[in-house]
């Protein structure tokens, strides 16, 4: 008889057992406010990235964080905001890496300071790219990857002017041939996320071989010799 009041003693301790486990776990998957939010964000990145902004919905986004779709609307008000957050994020590391890599230097190790910044914002952060490339679906988002271009080449300005008032250049042209020098590597960046090849450090000397010599032969009135003039 002792056997069998061992037996049965034994089976109520055993599910307050699995019960703790279970709680346990339970615990252990709960998230904070922050470390949701957080994880939402990089769903939706990785969606948006690979689906775009249409082809990616709010059940979807739920799903894969494994929660239901109140709680997305909960941290961004749907996906319009999530997604204007993902973008203000990126521009916003890209932008610091492209500034962050201005150090002092000669003008031409800057160019390649510059370049390599956004080949390697491409290389690490390839969904962030591919979101920032494509055209904005919400008016309301923070911005656009034509502005974050603009904002990159208003830094580049600076180096430009002073460089172009040492040679005797009109400095007040610094910020067209900033936004040149930027657009061509930005839309050579667009074409090397796919490619990959060559190498980075090879695609950035190019990009300087191309902009530098450019610059060292730059005529300071430059002139037209087709036959239209305006």
């Amino acid at each position: 008889m002792m056997g069998v009041v061992a037996t049965d003693s034994s089976t109520p301790s055993s599910t307050s057992s699995d019960r703790t486990d279970k709680a346990r776990r339970g615990r252990r998957t709960r998230m904070t406010g922050a470390e949701r939010r957080q994880q939402l964000l990089e769903i939706g990145r990785t969606l948006f990235a690979a689906k775009g902004f249409e082809g990616t919905s709010v059940e979807e986004i739920a799903a894969k964080a494994g929660v239901s779709k109140p709680v997305v609307y909960e941290h961004f008000g749907g996906k319009e905001g999530l997604y204007a957050v993902v973008v203000d994020r990126e521009m916003r590391q890209l932008l610091d890496m492209v500034t962050g890599s201005l150090t002092a230097g000669h003008p031409r190790e800057l160019c390649e300071q510059a370049a390599f910044a956004l080949l390697d914002y491409i290389e690490e952060y390839t969904d962030g790219f591919r979101i920032l490339v494509r055209d904005s679906p919400i008016p309301q988002s923070t911005g656009s990857f034509a502005s974050l271009i603009s904002d990159i080449a208003t830094q580049v300005e600076d180096i430009l002017g002073r460089e172009f008032k040492a040679r005797g250049f009109d400095p007040k042209l610094a910020p067209l041939y900033a936004q040149a020098l930027v657009g061509m590597v930005a839309l050579t960046g667009q074409w090397w996320l796919d490619a990959r090849k060559p190498k980075k450090a090879e695609v950035a000397a190019h990009l300087v071989n191309l902009a530098w010599h450019g610059l060292d032969g730059l005529e300071a009135k430059p002139r037209l010799i087709g036959h239209r003039k305006n």
